[in-house]
């Protein structure tokens, strides 16, 4: 069984508050540029609907009934709030406000992030930025689960029931002790480091760049010393202050500065980032956030 009463269009309410406040279906018509003859017959449709008469007719005009009196505040209201939802979805539409979770493994203090976030900011003010730090696995897990928007990550690795993009690459880094011999170089190959204990990480993608350091030392005759320590990334720099070891960052920490921690460039060594999202995430705030990031991303392609 269906509710009569669900026949009831936008384009009735319009029409009956209309002829209301002019008092004249002709000068209702007027109002809303269509015939006279439509204005009668959705007011006539809406009565029938309804069950009750809505207008008293008369050669002078028309008046409402008290049925028509009651309805007419009704109907403003039930107005106002489609016109009121209507501009809210078309503001999310636009980003104009909004709410967008990002996953975040690098510093957002420089580089292309820090860039992408501040013309984001310029643009999209209204909407909430929500960032959360860590692994890349952490962050694809929550893309899935639709409880993280979009994450940037180290790699191209391909993510199951993810989308991914490349937008910028990184300088490699080594991070060494203030008093360290290597320090007074202005650059580091991997031969330097065929003897140097590094610190890395204990995270879920340590033993592929373990792997990686390991071949890139031995190919150069190195003796690779590799260890796994479970702390912070900025606890890590302080055992490199230490001098327990050097470590590998990305040209983007390199703004977090340690006393007694210097920085150096590996020779030949970047590493990309990519975007992560899941297609089926219909969030606007995230599809401007794409949008801005690929565009900037052409631009620095281009500049360099």
């Amino acid at each position: 069984m269906t509710d009569s009463h669900a026949n009831i269009e936008i384009a009735h309410l319009r029409y009956f508050i209309s002829a209301a406040e002019h008092g004249s279906f002709r000068k209702a018509a007027l109002s809303l540029g269509v015939q006279e003859s439509s204005v009668s017959r959705r007011i006539r449709d809406m009565e029938n609907v309804v069950g009750a008469a809505l207008f008293l007719r008369h050669p002078g005009g028309i008046n409402l009934t008290i049925a028509g009196q009651r309805f007419l505040n009704r109907a403003r209201h039930a107005l106002a709030h489609i016109r009121d939802g209507a501009a809210e979805i078309a503001a999310l539409g636009r980003a104009e406000g909004g709410y967008i979770k990002v996953g975040l493994f690098s510093s957002l203090s420089s580089g292309f992030l820090s860039r992408l976030f501040k013309a984001y900011d310029n643009r999209y003010g209204a909407v909430h930025v929500d960032f959360v730090e860590g692994e890349a696995s952490e962050h694809i897990s929550g893309i899935r689960q639709f409880q993280i928007d979009i994450a940037f990550v180290i790699g191209l690795t391909q993510f199951s029931d993810c989308e991914t993009e490349f937008l910028w690459s990184e300088q490699v880094l080594v991070a060494l002790a203030e008093s360290h011999p290597l320090s007074a170089f202005d650059a580091v190959g991997w031969e330097d480091l065929g003897t140097e204990k590094i610190l890395l990480r204990d995270t879920p993608a340590a033993a592929r760049i373990e792997n990686y350091v390991v071949r890139k030392i031995r190919e150069t005759n190195g003796e690779p010393n590799v260890e796994a320590q479970r702390v912070g990334r900025y606890k890590l720099l302080n055992l490199v202050s230490a001098g327990r070891g050097s470590t590998l960052i990305t040209e983007s920490e390199s703004l977090v500065k340690v006393p007694g921690v210097v920085y150096r460039p590996l020779f030949g060594e970047s590493v990309s980032f990519h975007a992560a999202w899941a297609p089926q995430n219909d969030n606007p705030a995230l599809q401007t956030l794409l949008s801005l990031a690929r565009t900037m991303a052409r631009t620095r392609t281009a500049r360099d």
